[in-house]
């Protein structure tokens, strides 16, 4: 099996924490998406050639080559006509149009036009964007608060965030100020007052002075969640508390951070979900599962999508 580190995205763990609509779930019927509300009842028709979970109000669907968005209503708000199209997050998102990333608000207009070569969601009020081969980060007016300058940079979490600078990568406040030295060979965002950093082929993790609370000996770790991270002890992955005591014995074959009460593990190529106590409240026997949003899960049961409610009863069965 191959073997995958789990640090999940901030993307992912944000946002799934706190800006999914959760009123409807996209899912597929005879090729086309369409939406589920909550018990499983189709409320938007099949039509779209693909479609995304809903945020900040609006989901983004594509209809032919182009990308709009729809309300909770299934009615499209904002005509198909971009390349590419980002989540909501804080009333903007970021769109691709001509080759360059935008973002526009609720109603479709372009509050920052079309000018970067890449473009993320804001957090705590700041988005990275790229331009040419440098990262730095815009406020909500569009305006250049941190000036590309970066290798690679993440997106702000508990006021800071990951940044590469020389090959080595540090922390940086809102204001783009240097908090925590640039000297690691890989950051993650902060959850938990913590952060995963790696020194030598090892994560381990820092606090916001860059001191480090636990010592880099993990091969691969996730974020901290309910005060557990998801780490491969070798050849195995176990949860660790916030001293980096193994609390969930390494016996897994992947593991993600907790969402909700509830974490994804993997074991012999099938996902299932345990609780804090390591035991399975959902046995492993999905091909691909998400985290739980509002409720319900999103599977897959070869390449078919279906969601799950938290006993792993099927609300929308992959065979629909």
């Amino acid at each position: 099996m191959k073997k995958t580190s789990a640090l999940l995205s901030l993307l992912s763990l944000l946002v799934a924490t706190t800006t999914f609509a959760g009123s409807l779930y996209p899912v597929v019927v005879d090729s086309e998406w369409g939406y589920v509300d909550k018990s499983g009842k189709l409320v938007v028709k099949p039509q779209f050639e693909r479609a995304e979970p809903f945020y900040g109000g609006l989901a983004a669907i594509r209809l032919g080559k182009r990308w709009g968005y729809v309300d909770a209503a299934g009615k499209v708000v904002i005509n198909p006509q971009f390349d590419e199209a980002k989540p909501f997050s804080g009333g903007l998102a970021a769109v691709r149009l001509g080759g360059r990333y935008g973002y526009i608000d609720l109603d479709g207009k372009f509050v920052i036009n079309p000018q970067f070569d890449g473009a993320g969601q804001f957090f705590e009020g700041r988005a990275v964007v790229k331009v040419k081969r440098a990262y730095g980060y815009i406020d909500k007016t569009g305006n250049v608060v941190i000036s590309p300058q970066f290798e690679s940079a993440g997106d702000f979490s508990e006021g800071l965030a990951a940044v590469k600078l020389s090959g080595r990568f540090g922390f940086i406040d809102v204001g783009g100020k240097t908090v925590i030295n640039p000297q690691f060979d890989g950051a993650e965002h902060f959850s938990g007052g913590l952060a995963a950093i790696k020194l030598s082929k090892r994560w381990g993790f820092v606090d916001k002075t860059g001191k480090i609370v636990i010592n880099p000996q993990f091969e691969a770790v996730g974020a901290f969640s309910k005060g557990l991270a998801p780490v491969d002890a070798g050849e195995r992955w176990g949860y660790a508390d916030l001293t980096g005591k193994l609390i969930i014995n390494p016996q897994f074959d992947s593991a993600k951070s907790f969402g909700a009460d509830l974490a994804i593990v993997e074991l012999s190529d099938r996902y299932g979900y345990i609780n804090k106590d390591g035991k399975y409240v959902i046995n492993p026997q999905f091909d691909e599962a998400e985290p739980f949003l509002d409720g319900l899960a999103r599977v897959k049961v070869s390449r078919k999508i279906g969601y799950i409610d938290a006993n792993g009863r099927y609300v929308w069965n992959p065979e629909n």
